[in-house]
């Protein structure tokens, strides 16, 4: 948050809508189907030329209340075919995902090749109080799963903060989580996926938990920030 006030704002928005913020809220898009179907989202496809960065998520990432083509993936997608990137960009976010749910799910979206792997959970879990040792070993095995899967694989993990009113020791702890991560596993970190954006009523849906088509932007752009020299570095 670029103000305290913005962020304290933000907080009690996202306690009120709690259920919103796991999936459940109204929006322009349908319910999401169970986290567990594979048809929620199928595995993306390796392109003959080119390669494939993945965005893992929840309701952030799939863009629930806006097209898909204006969630952040989709933004980005479109800079990387406007600036000649050889990547392309997959949306495997699902509205409500848990971290427990991803590590159920990621096996799915592993069969094909991935080459950088952006990874947006833990939000939900913080929300409904689950233990933080169970978010955190359940990150742990996704980016354990996804280096299995392909040792060569970029990995951006982005990052979350909660409500204070959920305690002091949680919350410190919460977002702890992410960059204790990184600095272990050597992920790339996007410090907090919402900077700049939560907490802002313009920039948020009439839920206030969920960003507008402009909101996203910026998103886009927090993640671009972290992405960029990693395609410079990393030339498909």
């Amino acid at each position: 948050m670029k103000t305290r006030s913005g962020f304290l704002k933000f907080c009690y928005i996202f306690l009120i809508l709690l259920p919103l913020a796991c999936g459940e809220g109204q929006g322009g898009k349908a319910n999401a189907p169970d986290p567990g179907s594979q048809a929620a989202s199928p595995p993306p496809e390796k392109t003959a030329a080119g390669a494939t960065i993945l965005f893992f998520g929840n309701s952030l990432t799939a863009g629930l209340g806006v097209e898909t083509e204006q969630a952040f993936p989709g933004l980005i997608g479109k800079r990387l075919d406007s600036l000649g990137y050889p990547y392309r960009a997959v949306n495997a976010g699902l509205s409500g995902e848990t971290t427990a749910s991803g590590v159920n799910r990621l096996e799915w979206v592993l069969r094909q090749p991935i080459d950088i792997f952006v990874l947006e959970l833990g939000a939900n879990d913080g929300l409904r109080g689950i233990p933080l040792t169970e978010t955190r070993k359940n990150l742990q095995a996704m980016v354990e799963k996804v280096r299995q899967a392909n040792p060569e694989v970029q990995i951006i993990l982005t990052g979350m903060q909660l409500p204070p009113n959920m305690g002091p020791d949680y919350t410190t702890e919460f977002r702890q989580i992410f960059s204790d991560l990184a600095a272990a596993y050597n992920l790339e970190l996007v410090p907090f996926l919402l900077e700049g954006v939560g907490g802002v009523p313009e920039l948020n849906q009439a839920d206030g938990i969920h960003p507008t088509p402009e909101g996203h932007k910026i998103l886009a752009e927090n993640v671009w920030k972290v992405l960029m020299p990693i395609l410079r570095n990393n030339p498909a």
